[in-house]
């Protein structure tokens, strides 16, 4: 068993791959096989494992969930009351919702069992930059 935590400096909303950085970690755990789990810890922010290939895959994600859930001030959701922050947080608590804060990867042959074209994803959805911490635990 291993455990760390890394930080992730973001630089507003979008997607920040975090691949290397897990690979790296089973890497020197030095396990053959067992189990990566992955979790931000941050209400404002998620997880996704997603295409690493391909660029307009991200931007299309982001513009999605930009037009699934706009700021507080788009008058789609004047029905907010959690303001205090800015116009993106509470938005940005909907999308962590939506979507995860933990994964759990195999790791096999001393490697995450990810497909060809997947990356491990923090998906920032605050327009601000923020310092994201992300634990990695490896088990059995």
């Amino acid at each position: 068993m291993a455990q760390t935590t890394i930080e992730i400096r973001t630089n507003g909303q979008g997607l920040y791959e975090l691949t290397d950085r897990a690979e790296s970690f089973v890497r020197d755990a030095g396990a053959d096989t067992g189990l990566l789990t992955v979790f931000v810890r941050h209400t404002s922010c998620s997880l996704l494992i997603q295409e690493n290939a391909d660029p307009d895959v991200r931007r299309d994600l982001e513009a999605f969930m930009r037009r699934l859930v706009p700021p507080a001030d788009d008058p789609a959701m004047s029905y907010l009351t959690h303001r205090l922050e800015g116009p993106d947080d509470m938005p940005a608590h909907i999308k962590a919702a939506l979507t995860l804060v933990s994964l759990s990867i195999p790791v096999t042959g001393g490697r995450l069992a990810l497909g060809t074209w997947q990356g491990i994803y923090l998906f920032e959805h605050r327009t601000a930059p923020h310092r994201r911490q992300v634990v990695l635990h490896l088990g059995p």
